[in-house]
């Protein structure tokens, strides 16, 4: 199996530093340290013979005494120091480690487990500082039950026949999808699918799936679709999206956590206001005539004025 690069390097950087510390060590040992083989760790011990530092001439090269049984570095080149972590960056890890572990639909639990185990062994007292921190996904049980179904339908490569609710406009569908992947952004789950109804790549929240069935034909999104970067959210807004203002009571400030939102800003006397894109001047209207009195709307006027003729004539209605 080919190797790339970037698994590659990390392994012979850490392999230097490794061997020092235990001159003499048995191939078979080191070999089962670093989790390679022996065949592959003679190859990579090859390599760094022809490692070291510029000039790469006699004295500037990795030097070491391998023979039939041990190995023991004699010249290391300056690559002495094994990998260190600061206190925050193993706690970053730990904590990302268990969200992870968290995540419903993974099929790699254990090989999670055991990077935590070692990285906690390893860490000291950021991973004291990390056990303090508690790591919950929103995540239901029919939520995790809809995830493995995907899971398996993506190692299966199959497309899904599923009944979804769009909440941007109130509606429930019915689609045949060829999932690409899923994915966990802002502690919510995802299904990423080529959705052929709207011959586009379109994101699924799990928990709005409402029924999954697993087709018998083949999952064949188009080459090259999906994989965007997520790191900014799932939620890119189009050209007609509308960006509105609105002031939330504390008893909706439920609505910042429950939608993507630009900006949460907490203002004097406990209220909260944000700022988000609607897809819609409608949609926009509802959710604010749902919330009652717990929200103003603060801009766009257009959606200000909405709201209030539709108040106007739902009071208009109780004087007839």
């Amino acid at each position: 199996m080919a190797i790339s690069v970037s698994e590659h390097l990390p392994r012979l950087l850490a392999m230097v530093p490794y061997l020092l510390a235990r001159p003499g060590i048995r191939v078979e040992e080191a070999a089962a340290d670093l989790g390679v083989t022996e065949t592959q760790l003679r190859q990579d011990l090859n390599l760094l013979f022809v490692c070291g530092l510029p000039g790469y001439g006699p004295g500037d090269l990795i030097d070491m005494v391998l023979d039939d049984d041990t190995v023991t570095i004699t010249y290391h080149a300056g690559i002495d120091r094994p990998l260190r972590l600061t206190a925050d960056e193993a706690l970053a890890l730990i904590v990302g480690l268990r969200a992870l572990g968290e995540t419903p639909g993974l099929s790699q639990d254990d090989a999670i487990d055991r990077a935590l185990s070692k990285l906690e062994s390893a860490a000291g007292d950021a991973a004291s500082a990390a056990s303090r921190v508690a790591v919950k996904l929103r995540t239901s049980p029919t939520e995790a039950s809809r995830a493995n179904a995907l899971r398996a339908a993506l190692e299966h490569r199959h497309a899904v026949r599923m009944t979804y609710y769009t909440a941007t406009r109130d509606e429930t569908t019915d689609r045949v999808v060829d999932p690409i992947r899923l994915l966990v952004v802002d502690g919510r789950s995802y299904l990423e699918a080529w959705c052929r109804s709207a011959d586009a790549v379109r994101r699924f929240r799990l928990d709005r799936i409402d029924e999954l069935t697993e087709l018998d034909e083949p999952a064949a999104p188009p080459p090259g679709a999906g994989g965007d970067d997520v790191t900014g959210g799932v939620f890119k807004p189009g050209p007609g999206d509308l960006l509105i203002t609105l002031r939330l009571s504390r008893s909706a400030r439920w609505v910042a956590e429950y939608y993507p939102v630009e900006s949460v800003t907490h203002k004097h006397g406990g209220d909260t206001e944000i700022t988000m894109w609607a897809s819609d001047l409608g949609w926009a209207r509802r959710m604010v005539l749902g919330l009652g009195t717990d929200v103003r709307v603060v801009a766009p006027v257009e959606l200000a004025e909405a709201v209030r003729h539709d108040a106007q004539q739902a009071l208009l209605a109780y004087q007839e």
